[in-house]
């Protein structure tokens, strides 16, 4: 399901860091990958870039070289444009299963990725887009993935509300499993703010009915691999909730439905996936709703 990725990359140390995954991009199926960096219209037209084209040739060798050692079939280009329009239309048109960006790397202009060119991908992606968190050691000042690990098979948890947009994620899921995924949590939230005072009589009913539905999820995963699978049916707000779980149950990668715009209406900017996306120390894997 993922066996052809686009890598966003440029020249900053978070992008070397980020393909120094490329063992963990192959436990997720990859084994194509499209190595893509983007130049806006000042970027591309100023002496500076021009100046630094060797720079630029030699930095996409290098990361190019980085993923091909783990076996992956590598096609490294440039492109000129906006960068989160240019990484979605090459996604869309080469038919990509996956995008992965960094949510620390810096643009030549010194943009946070995740601030500008990661947070617009997200918003209006096609493809599932992946997050990896890299961060910068204050010891040492080297950039690295965040925990230093890259094995995003090792502990998935997946935060359902059972909506339409997280089925359509729960199929990535299960892909993962059968790929060799060793341990999957299900985690539902009873969302606080909603339930809080009003449905409060309610809430063992609908924990009840929760449960019901992750067992059935439970019993999917277990028919399609032979990873440990947990579920987790619990109460309060959900970001927090869910970002409590990562942290303590050394998650190696989230999977949630997102709402990007792409071909539907909902605005994507504050829900749930987007500010897990935003302060998730690991990786999340959004996938966005059937067109």
């Amino acid at each position: 399901m993922f066996s052809k990725i686009l890598v966003a990359t440029d020249l900053s140390a978070a992008s070397y860091a980020v393909t120094q995954c490329a063992t963990g991009f192959r436990s997720l199926g990859a084994k194509e990958c499209i190595l893509l960096q983007c130049l806006n219209l000042s970027e591309a037209a100023s002496a500076a870039v021009a100046q630094q084209k060797g720079i630029l040739e030699r930095s996409l060798l290098d990361q190019k070289a980085i993923l091909e050692k783990s076996g992956l079939k590598v096609h490294a280009e440039v492109v000129t444009g906006n960068a989160a329009i240019e990484i979605n239309r090459i996604a869309r048109e080469r038919e990509v299963s996956l995008v992965v960006v960094g949510s620390h790397g810096h643009t030549l202009a010194g943009e946070l990725l995740l601030g500008g060119v990661a947070n617009a991908v997200i918003h209006h992606a096609v493809k599932p887009v992946l997050v990896v968190r890299v961060e910068r050691k204050p010891a040492t000042g080297e950039v690295c993935v965040k925990g230093e690990t890259c094995d995003f098979v090792r502990h998935v948890l997946f935060p359902t509300d059972f909506s339409d947009h997280a089925d359509h994620a729960f199929q990535r899921v299960k892909h993962l499993v059968a790929s060799g995924a060793r341990e999957v949590t299900l985690l539902h939230v009873q969302d606080k703010n909603r339930i809080d005072p009003h449905l409060m009589h309610r809430l063992e009913e609908f924990n009840r009915l929760d449960r019901i539905r992750l067992a059935e999820m439970k019993d999917a995963l277990a028919k399609s691999g032979s990873a440990t699978i947990h579920d987790e049916v619990c109460f309060g707000h959900p970001v927090q909730e869910i970002l409590h779980r990562i942290e303590s149950k050394g998650i190696t990668l989230v999977v949630m439905g997102s709402q990007g715009r792409g071909f539907i209406s909902e605005v994507f900017l504050g829900s749930v996936s987007h500010n897990i996306a935003r302060h998730s120390p690991a990786p999340v894997m959004l996938v966005p709703a059937r067109r």
